[in-house]
């Protein structure tokens, strides 16, 4: 009889204590908040800017890793976000433009939030992740991928509603409002704006799916649409920057004398912007900044008063860098610094070095393996990309020789005699240098020196002293480019594609 009524407790407890013990382990395991904003470059306090206010995003880098020299794969929304999501340079996915879908060139890619998904995480996306045609496809689904999350939120606010109201640069354009520089200072309220919403969607779902209510991590995606013009923002980050204190970029007469036609990624009506339009368009670049980081400052208090902060990753980046004016060039899509490189903060829970900031070379294909390792999950052996976990220990480590990026040239754009002509521009960057070729050189070669030259205003390809330099530059690009162009269309095992590593 005391058999029995043992066998029988037991029977009755100990799938209650097994579920206890996994709903325990789920738990433990760390959450990961992936927030991404939209062609915000790194003009940001902690990455000194001595103007822009960005009090939330600076806290975060105290908290975490900086990454001063983090460059995306292709400076253009959709390859940006296509290839970082799925760890692979565009090439191999087959999106260089964004039209492209990688689902149709490697439709047996796991995506980053897919790994997560897969491993028992709740996997959620608030606003955009993937590509999305900004404006136009604001509160859709966008070009996103399916497979990649459990559940899905678009909200959409006032800054729809306003769009016919805004200035522009081109008041005679018929297109897509988000294609060119256009701008407009509301008065309104932060939570009547897309952002906003998306903002409190975010923190509805962290209720929702809290791990101590669910026993199940989640891995939450916040994808905001600012700055992305158009620049549209509640009124008071306007205020923050009075135009007498913008002063816009006043570039050298010749700055553009060597420069190959080719990297000039001009767009129309922007050379003929006058001295105060181009003050009203940083004014309200620097007003969408703002507004996007007290978004970030509310999803960061939210997670401490959760009590979730000590157990969650938090990410922040956007898909590219944006030029307001250098090279007399506006907005993305050239192989520039300020269109290459991107702000990237990493904040892990336990971090060593916190507040530390790390010049070692990454590149975007990075972040996949690196957030698999930091979660314990086993990453596919496919990933192009390194694990950048060592610069948590040791922030000067190296894990890079240099970065590479690409981008089809857009000159055609101005100059309607190139459009006949593809020309495809591929660059790295070193720790001291930027080695570009358009059209394998033959549309034109840079070279610049950033120790004596961070603003890039001199090209040395025709310095003779350098001429060793530039062939090892070249060798390391040509070294490069057969790797991040190797289409992997069956995604093969790690031995197959180690084999044809090793054959490249």
């Amino acid at each position: 009889m005391k058999f029995a009524c043992l066998v029988a407790l037991l029977s009755f407890c100990l799938p209650a204590l097994l579920s206890a013990e996994t709903t325990a382990r789920s738990v433990s395991r760390p959450n990961v908040l992936f927030i991404m904003a939209d062609d915000l470059n790194a003009d940001l306090g902690t990455y000194g800017h001595s103007l822009v206010q960005s009090p939330n995003i600076d806290e975060l880098a105290r908290n975490g890793l900086q990454f001063n020299s983090a460059y995306v794969q292709y400076p253009v929304c959709a390859p940006s976000r296509a290839s970082m999501m799925t760890g692979l340079y565009p090439e191999q996915i087959g999106v260089i433009g964004i039209g492209s879908n990688f689902r149709d060139n490697v439709p047996k890619v796991t995506t980053l939030p897919q790994l997560f998904r897969s491993n028992g995480y709740f996997s959620a996306r608030i606003g955009k992740i993937y590509h999305y045609n900004v404006p136009s496809q604001i509160g859709t689904n966008g070009q996103d991928d399916a497979e990649s999350w459990d559940q899905v939120i678009n909200p959409i606010g006032i800054d729809k509603d306003v769009e016919k109201r805004v200035n522009t640069i081109r008041p005679d354009y018929k297109g897509d409002i988000g294609g060119t520089l256009t701008w407009l200072n509301l008065p309104s309220r932060d939570e009547q704006h897309t952002d906003g919403k998306i903002t409190a969607a975010a923190i509805d779902l962290l209720h929702e799916r809290h791990p101590n209510k669910t026993g199940q991590p989640f891995f939450l995606a916040v994808g905001f649409f600012r700055p992305h013009v158009p620049l549209i923002a509640p009124s008071k980050y306007f205020d923050l920057y009075p135009l007498s204190k913008i002063h816009p970029v006043e570039e050298p007469d010749n700055d553009r004398d060597d420069v190959p036609v080719a990297a000039l990624a001009d767009r129309p009506s922007q050379a003929a912007m006058t001295v105060q339009q181009k003050k009203e368009v940083i004014q309200a670049y620097y007003a969408n900044i703002s507004f996007v980081d007290a978004q970030v400052g509310r999803l960061l208090r939210e997670l401490t008063a959760l009590d979730l902060a000590d157990n969650t990753i938090v990410v922040f980046l956007s898909d590219h860098g944006f030029h307001l004016g250098r090279h007399g060039l506006w907005q993305k899509g050239d192989l520039f610094e300020g269109s290459a490189r991107s702000p990237l903060i990493i904040s892990v829970p336990g971090q060593r070095n916190k507040g530390e900031t790390t010049h070692s070379l990454v590149e975007f294909v990075d972040i996949y393996p690196t957030l698999a390792g930091l979660a314990g999950l086993s990453a596919p052996d496919f990933l192009a990309g390194v694990s950048l976990q060592p610069l948590f220990d040791r922030p000067d480590a190296v894990v890079r020789n240099s970065a590479f990026s690409m981008a089809l040239s857009t000159a055609w754009w101005t100059r309607p005699h190139l459009k006949t002509q593809e020309i495809m521009g591929y660059t790295i960057r070193t720790e001291n240098y930027r080695y570009t070729e358009w059209a394998d050189g033959h549309s034109g070669v840079e070279i610049y020196h950033y120790p004596t030259d961070p603003n890039e205003y001199h090209n040395l390809l025709n310095v003779r002293e350098l001429a060793t330099i530039r062939l090892r530059l070249g060798r390391e690009l040509e070294y490069r480019k057969p790797m991040v162009s190797e289409r992997l269309p069956q995604l093969e095992d790690s031995a197959t594609r180690e084999n044809r590593l090793d054959d490249l």
